[in-house]
């Protein structure tokens, strides 16, 4: 388990920020998903004890978020979303500090620091002030003072906000390397639903403060009953205008058809259809949910 809240609640002022949330979280790859205001952001530092909460409780990596404040923050490694570089400092310091913030000794963080600039690609560039690194060199930064010490979970808070396409795939890239070939295990809060499909395997969504819904991707992106994805040999248009023709609607998407079956038809219509039109399926399969439908889905039963 990676870690359970229960019934949490936390005010600021007349604003409750969180109302009762509950959830149980397995080890692994761990997408936190809500709109703006849901309660990510409080959720995320109830977890590391830099908040107290109002109510309820919680355990992280088996301790209290109550009364292990401190241990919890030294098995945990976090990368924010706000810029926390330290200015004037070059990148081995800056990365050493933070080891020796969560209690390694000054000689053992500089040598794990030297390590993990070198895995997130910042070897060439560790004696220079972070001052003058561009956006993806500074958030790389974050992500080793974040993993110097070696966490059980790692925290990644918009970790590709605002960045351009190369230094986002530098970022993922790692957390994917981090989750699938490190074993350790993640909790990403993105918007960017792309960003956690490509890392994460299970996803939280919460809104107003509380749990709307969790569980693995694979298993929320059902498939539908009436609805398939079509790849032909042919013309994919011409076949569309056959399929219509016989009253089935079609929907161009990339390489492929998005087929709507009406009440009455089955998948046997589709490859009639092929046969007389003389035109060879390649590809025939339910269309899924997407990540964002499950994500919109759950917000506006919500609302």
């Amino acid at each position: 388990m990676l870690f359970e809240l229960q019934d949490l609640t936390k005010n600021y002022g007349r604003v409750r920020a969180l109302r009762g949330l509950s959830v149980t979280v397995p080890q692994g790859a761990i997408g936190l998903l809500g709109p703006n205001g849901a309660g990510k952001t409080t959720m995320i530092r109830s977890i590391l004890g830099l908040v107290a909460v109002d109510g309820g409780s919680g355990r992280v990596l088996g301790m209290d978020i109550r009364t292990d404040r401190l241990a919890i923050r030294q098995a945990v490694g976090f990368v924010p979303e706000d810029d926390c570089l330290f200015p004037g400092m070059n990148g081995i310091g800056a990365v050493a500090y933070a080891g020796e913030l969560v209690g390694m000794p000054t000689r053992d963080a500089l040598r794990r620091a030297h390590e993990v600039l070198d895995y997130v690609g910042l070897g060439e560039a560790r004696y220079r002030k972070s001052d003058s690194y561009s956006t993806g060199m500074r958030q790389r930064l974050k992500i080793a003072s974040a993993i110097v010490h070696d966490p059980r979970l790692l925290i990644l808070d918009e970790p590709t906000n605002g960045m351009d396409p190369a230094g986002r795939d530098d970022v993922l890239r790692l957390a994917v390397d981090l989750a699938r070939n490190k074993g350790m295990s993640l909790l990403f809060a993105s918007h960017l639903l792309p960003d956690v499909e490509a890392v994460c395997d299970h996803v939280i969504v919460i809104g107003h403060g509380r749990l709307l819904l969790q569980g693995r991707i694979a298993e929320l992106e059902k498939p539908h009953n009436r609805e398939f994805e079509l790849r032909v040999k042919g013309d994919p248009r011409a076949f569309s205008a056959r399929l219509a023709e016989i009253g089935i609607a079609t929907e161009p998407v990339d390489d492929h058809l998005l087929v709507a079956l009406p009440e009455g038809t089955g998948p046997r219509t589709i490859w009639e259809a092929a046969q007389r039109a003389g035109e060879q399926v390649r590809a025939f399969r339910p269309r899924r949910s997407t990540l964002e439908e499950v994500f919109l889905g759950a917000v506006e039963e919500d609302a």
